[in-house]
């Protein structure tokens, strides 16, 4: 075998093995039919940049369960890809483009999205490498982008079917307006901040009093020029008398309704809400029901148009100051308060969101909705882990809304419409319409979580006509991980789309992973600085102390705290297992196949092998504690138990107890000790290969020690049960347990040999110890320095232990020196016959009794009494020693 280096070094460890493994072609799907099959598809990093620690976090879940299963004999598939991420990379290649003073609209669509290409190949090239660092098993030729010709034919083709059902249509509504990148967003890219604010009040005057008013409030003045109505509740007495007449917008002086309805809070505010259908989705919704107006005040940029009136042209921000001025002027404006209050920004370019009324393509989701909340109520319900996450997805599908897909963008899925130049028919296509050069293609593309609701079959290269390869094989996808943010974004719509076009479920199970925190417990963020590049983490702790830590230290479901006394901890027990190996290794001769070990294992009596049947036992109790544990996704508890078993059962018992089975005065014969050796490799073997899911580089390093497969990836997870009776090694764990705690507690040094005999009178382990006292024997003197005897001591003066229901009877003379305890009691009782007099003192001083606090004075008068009574027992035990 291959001797291990003396020190464990991860940097040399982690070399070289990403390449070795796809040397092998490891990670390829088989499409082997004798075996089970096992997918995961990931879920697409975007191209804007490098993988951040969550990302490692989730890759490192999928990872886990990729090698287990192929060490459990699955036909495993990992089918990695990138997510062309529209707003978010055009916005990252927008802003190298203004660094050299160009815009966008100085290159042209065309060369613009050249540039966005460029881009992404040199971003998919750290990804990658970042995945290789990792360690993930990825099968590369399978490798998907969300906007690659091939992903591009199967967006067309959905979208087309979905607009011909009546799943898609164009229409004017409320959305989420970036002003600055001039797009539509989704919800997930409007982050929600804490702002300071201010609630503004006015006077809406009635048109035919003017010496009545309706006082409103609102954070917003400058969409008042599209205020078409004022709403109260019609059971708040205050305003009953006032519905059906009209009152003058302070802002343009137009007449407007005062009506009625429930939506309106009687105890918020001063009950009387403004309506603006073109500028709040509430109020958008409203005015649906009531057949009101959509006066839109805003051009796209967020500058006041034409409705405005004077204030045509100015910022938004600006025409909400100058409004204020005039409206003060003219008497209409009552107050401004301070508030602070959430107010939207986009994500990408951190401009606040304006609630816009604009023409956009949108999915319509009641049927869909429908088809998932059927399915999850159904027996081939998807499961979630953790289970509550189910009523998540349930909640949102019951209240879902109709999703805007269209992007004011030019890097993405450009949407397959045209417009007759000349009718303005609208004509939607997978092929242009055949006298296209009438026809105006739609300018707009995709929202990027549209193409990237097809990922599941998308990746297994789906096409409508015929069933591929990899749909028959792996499809729906075994196991999908993601994090509970992006469920209704992302899972959901995978799921209805999947229903829609495959008739099939996408996945079988979600696993659910929270976010990653810094040690305080705060997100982390740029603005905070508290980010960690998980490939800093890796060059100071190395993969496999990454990954441990990430798998280990969250359940299902829940957030984790960065920690770095955890990595170390980590790196610490890696540590471990490699000095562990060496001793091994440079103990035994070889590591055994399976084969080998069984045929060894049959022919022996276990007579004196009690040791080595226990670590055999302990492993295969070990092995279905970790596979019932990642069955379940419990990879904290798994992580556990195999930490337990590997620093207590396997280093800090097992080799210690093995090196006297074949050491120099070891009672096993020359066969029993060949299965020792062969017992330290194989359990050694098998710890590896629980442990490579977990820790895959130093794992394999080690294996590549042993002269057997290629890959420990070609090995097998353990399925023999080597459980067995060993009822010796309970007393031989106990005794030298209670020797050790003596020998601690007495200060009793190491070298100094202790005889102990066993006083069984009344023991259930009497027939146990009294027949294998010899074999008991030869581990009590090797690793507690003790010699074990069975009969009754002679001595007069003994000490005994308590184990279980029997004692060790220790002659005193063996520890106890009494010339020693003699000089420590005297210099003892010394001591604190100087601290009694300092005391004494110090409580009969009647300036201290005055001046000090008096938990001063208590606290002196306690430590007095604690002296005299040391002092008292001290002298008692000198009489007794004299």
């Amino acid at each position: 075998m291959k001797e291990l280096e003396k020190k464990y070094s991860h940097l040399d460890v982690e070399k070289d093995k990403y390449q070795m493994w796809l040397d092998q072609d490891l990670f390829k799907a088989e499409m082997d039919d004798k075996k089970p099959a096992y997918s995961i598809v990931i879920p697409p990093p975007n191209v804007t940049g490098k993988l951040h620690l969550g990302h490692a976090w989730d890759g490192s879940l999928q990872d886990l369960l990729i090698r287990f299963k192929k060490l459990n004999g699955f036909d495993t598939v990992w089918i990695p890809g990138m997510d062309h991420a529209g707003i978010a990379t055009q916005a990252k290649v927008e802003e190298r483009l203004r660094e050299q003073n160009i815009s966008r609209y100085d290159l042209g669509r065309e060369n613009f999205i050249e540039k966005v290409w460029e881009w992404k190949e040199e971003y998919a090239l750290t990804i990658r490498s970042q995945w290789a660092k990792l360690g993930l098993s990825l099968d590369y030729s399978k490798e998907k982008f969300t906007y690659s010709e091939e992903l591009n034919k199967i967006v067309n083709h959905v979208f087309v079917n979905m607009y011909e059902k009546g799943l898609i249509y164009k229409g004017k509504r409320i959305i989420n307006w970036d002003p600055k990148q001039k797009t539509a967003l989704s919800n997930i890219e409007v982050i929600y901040k804490e702002t300071q604010g201010g609630m503004y009040h006015f006077k809406y005057i009635l048109s035919d009093n003017p010496n009545e008013f309706l006082q409103v409030a609102t954070t917003r003045p400058e969409t008042m020029f599209g205020d078409v109505c004022l709403v109260v509740n019609p059971n708040d007495e205050r305003y009953t008398k006032y519905v059906g007449k009209t009152v003058i917008n302070p802002s343009n002086q137009a007449l407007m309704p005062v009506i009625a309805d429930e939506y309106v809070e009687i105890d918020f505010g001063t009950g009387v809400m403004k309506c603006t259908p073109a500028h709040d989705i509430n109020d958008f919704e409203l005015g649906l029901k009531h057949n009101l107006e959509q006066i839109n005040v805003m051009n796209d940029d967020a500058t006041m148009n034409e409705k405005a009136l004077e204030f045509n042209g100015l910022d938004r921000f600006e025409a909400r100051k100058k409004l204020i001025e005039k409206l003060t002027n003219q008497g209409t404006f009552i107050k401004k308060e301070e508030i602070t209050h959430q107010v939207g920004y986009s994500e990408r370019s951190n401009a606040i969101v304006e609630p816009f009324i604009s023409d956009q393509w949108f999915v319509k989701m009641d049927t869909l909705a429908k088809q998932v909340l059927d399915l999850q109520n159904s027996k081939d319900a998807i499961n979630f882990f953790p289970n509550r996450f189910n009523e998540t997805l349930n909640k949102w599908m019951e209240n879902s809304h109709d999703w805007t897909i269209s992007r004011q963008l030019w890097w993405g899925h450009q949407i397959p419409a045209w417009y007759n130049n000349e009718t303005k028919e609208v004509y939607v296509g997978t092929n242009p319409p055949k006298d296209e050069q009438n026809w105006t293609r739609d300018q707009d593309v995709l929202d990027t979580w549209f193409s990237s609701a097809f990922w599941p079959f998308a990746t297994m290269d789906w096409n409508p006509e015929s069933q591929s390869e990899m749909m028959k094989r792996y499809f729906p996808v075994s196991t999908m991980v993601t994090g509970y943010d992006i469920i209704f974004f992302w899972v959901a719509r995978m799921v209805f789309q999947s229903l829609e076009f495959t008739d099939s479920k996408p996945f079988k199970d979600v696993l659910i992973h929270g976010l990653i925190r810094d040690s305080e417990g705060r997100k982390m963020s740029k603005s905070l600085g508290n980010g960690v590049d998980p490939m800093d983490v890796i060059e100071t702790y190395g993969a496999d102390s990454l990954r441990y830590f990430l798998l280990t230290n969250s359940s299902p479901g829940q957030d984790l705290r960065y920690s770095e006394e955890k990595l170390t901890s980590t790196w610490n027990f890696i540590n471990k297992i490699w000095n562990a190996s060496r001793f091994v290794m440079m103990n035994i001769e070889k590591i055994p196949t399976n084969q080998e070990f069984d045929a060894v294992f049959d022919t022996v009596s276990g007579e004196k092998n009690q040791i080595d049947l226990w670590i055999l036992n302990k492993l295969s109790e070990t092995q279905k504690q970790v596979k019932e544990a990642i069955d379940k996704y419990e990879f904290t508890i798994a992580g556990k138990a195999l930490y337990n078993f590997i620093w207590d059962d396997y280093c800090s018992w097992y080799i210690e107890l093995a090196k006297a089975q074949v050491g120099e005065n070891s009672l096993l014969n020359d066969k029993e000790k060949e299965f020792s050796k062969l017992t330290l490799g194989f359990v050694l073997k098998n710890i590896l290969i629980m442990l490579h899911p977990f820790m895959p580089f130093v794992t394999e390093e080690i294996y590549q020690s042993f002269d057997l497969e290629s890959s420990i990836l070609k090995e097998r997870w353990l399925e023999k049960d080597y459980s067995a009776k060993v009822e010796v090694i309970k007393p031989i764990f106990d005794i030298i347990s209670a020797l050790r705690e003596f020998r601690a507690s007495q200060n009793i040094k190491n070298s100094i040999s202790l005889n102990a005999h066993l006083n069984l009178s009344k023991s259930a382990f009497k027939t146990v110890l009294e027949s294998s006292i010899n074999y008991i024997q030869m581990f009590i003197e090797k690793m507690v320095n003790c010699n074990l005897n069975i009969d009754q001591i002679n001595e007069s003066e003994f000490t005994s232990l308590p184990v279980n229901d029997y004692f060790l009877d220790i002659p005193n003379k063996d520890f106890f020196d009494k010339e020693k305890v003699l000089i420590e009691t005297k210099e003892k009782i010394e001591e604190l016959s100087k601290e009694i007099e300092r005391s004494e003192k110090m409580l009969s001083n009647e300036n201290f009794l005055k001046r000090a606090a008096s938990d001063k004075v208590e606290e002196e008068k306690r430590k007095y009494e604690d002296y005299k009574k040391q002092y008292e027992i001290l002298k008692e035990k000198l009489n007794e020693l004299n």
